[in-house]
């Protein structure tokens, strides 16, 4: 979602446009229950930002204009869910107020397979909010339904299904980190496929047709950012053409996301474990990718499931 909402057409502006421009942060956690919304809130509480849980989105407007001035409150982040009535209308124009008022919303989606949703709502021993008289998926497809619009719309959606809270706290970091300063932030991400593809992609590449290190005994124990399996990934002649081509085509769709006004984007590259080929192949491309970054946009790397085997 980017933050250029406006009042509909023909709809008069009236007060709206005749508040001052503000510089603060606000950032909107929602998305699916169990997903981890809490958690990502309580690590940017940690990193110094005023967080507000179960907040009404009719309130957000009501909590910038109290934190407006205090300097200490700069950056602030409301988590809310689909316990408030009229959840995804009054979101929406809770946004188009915010905007226009100058402040830069950005929704971030937290999501997690249905699989780990029951896993851990199980774990907990409570019901889902939207369960009912159902069965817990029941309430899980439900809220899916719910939050589809939302979801697709979101300036970025956070797959928590593989994360523990170590993980969940750096992604968070480097999405969050010095943010008001770039255009676009680009994550290249590596992932096993057989750990299941990630939520949160907008691109994914497939690096199983390459010869896997994995069977190469003395290569076995490294992983794709040790100089031995880099060189064995990188060194082949499809692995050269394959990279070129990736390197050429998310070049292309850098410039469509930053006329379209995109925040977040994520590349997910796999292979069968996330340890070797897709490990040097996420790395290879945010070096070459790296000049992006005098235009505005931010590079990080991160290595989903490296350490799991």
């Amino acid at each position: 979602m980017t933050s250029e909402h406006s009042p509909e057409a023909g709809e008069p502006a009236d007060h709206l446009s005749a508040e001052p421009v503000r510089r603060s942060d606000v950032v909107i956690l929602t998305g699916m229950s169990g997903a981890g919304r809490t958690t990502a809130g309580d690590v940017l509480e940690d990193r110094g930002w005023y967080v507000v849980d179960n907040l009404p989105p009719s309130m957000i407007v009501q909590l910038m204009d109290v934190t407006a001035d205090d300097a200490q409150r700069q950056k602030v982040a409301a988590i809310v869910d689909v316990r408030s009535r009229d959840f995804t209308t009054e979101l929406s124009h809770t946004l188009e107020v915010l905007t226009a008022r100058g402040w830069r919303p950005r929704v971030i989606f937290v999501d997690a397979s249905d699989e780990s949703l029951v896993r851990r709502f199980d774990a907990v021993r409570r019901p889902h909010p939207l369960q009912g008289e159902g069965l817990l998926l029941d309430g899980i497809h439900r809220e899916r339904r719910m939050l589809a619009g939302l979801r697709s719309n979101a300036d970025l959606v956070l797959d928590t299904s593989s994360y523990n809270v170590h993980q969940l706290t750096a992604r968070i970091d480097s999405i969050l980190s010095s943010d008001s300063a770039h255009r676009l932030r680009l994550a290249v991400m590596s992932f096993g496929f057989k750990y299941g593809i990630p939520l949160d992609a907008d691109i994914v590449l497939d690096l199983r047709f390459l010869p896997n290190p994995y069977w190469v005994p003395e290569l076995r124990p490294y992983t794709g950012k040790d100089a031995q399996v880099r060189d064995f990934v990188l060194g082949q002649d499809l692995a050269k053409s394959f990279i070129a081509h990736a390197e050429q085509m998310l070049r292309t769709a850098v410039e469509g996301y930053l006329l379209e006004g995109r925040r977040y984007v994520t590349v997910a590259v796999g292979c069968t474990g996330g340890k070797h080929r897709s490990v040097a192949t996420a790395e290879e491309l945010a070096l070459r990718l790296g000049d992006l970054e005098e235009r505005g946009l931010r590079m990080t790397t991160f290595h989903r499931d490296l350490g799991r085997e």
